[in-house]
């Protein structure tokens, strides 16, 4: 069960309901007791996470240095809370309790990039880029939409 839950996590990024209960119905697990194996590991996503990502590491190195602050700038800029996805599903931010690399801290990994000694004013600047990043998608999906009438 765990590495088809992986599989599928893979593929989608999350686990949506409906492979959910798929995988409950091929291989004969009450459903219930797939969604306990996917709700134990935090690893595994039961909703479906933003284009971007964000991770605050609220590890003590981290805490000591500013992390609380830095997160509390994320959801205050993104009017979401830890754990949650902004609606248009842009960016997910969430928290861990260590990232391993304390040396760096506060650290804060953007789509899978480490940003090491993470500040207020670095949080912001990280929150531009994404917003610009949506802004040049839009206008190249305009510009396509143009040429094909």
């Amino acid at each position: 069960l765990l590495s088809i839950l992986q599989d599928i996590q893979e593929k989608y990024n999350w686990l949506p309901q409906e492979a959910l209960r798929l995988v409950s119905e091929k291989i004969c697990v009450p459903l219930i007791d797939v969604y306990s194996v996917a709700t134990f590991y935090r690893a595994f996503k039961l909703v479906e996470p933003g284009k971007h990502n964000i991770t605050v590491c609220m590890g003590t190195a981290c805490h000591v240095r500013g992390s609380p602050s830095v997160l509390n700038r994320f959801e205050e800029k993104l009017h979401i809370c830890a754990g949650q996805t902004t609606p248009d599903k842009n960016v997910s931010l969430e928290t861990v309790n260590c990232l391993g690399c304390c040396a760096l801290a506060p650290v804060v990994v953007v789509d899978g990039k480490y940003n090491a000694q993470t500040t207020i004013q670095k949080a912001d600047k990280i929150l531009t880029e994404i917003i610009q990043s949506k802004k040049e998608k839009r206008k190249s999906i305009k510009r396509k939409s143009h040429k094909t009438k």
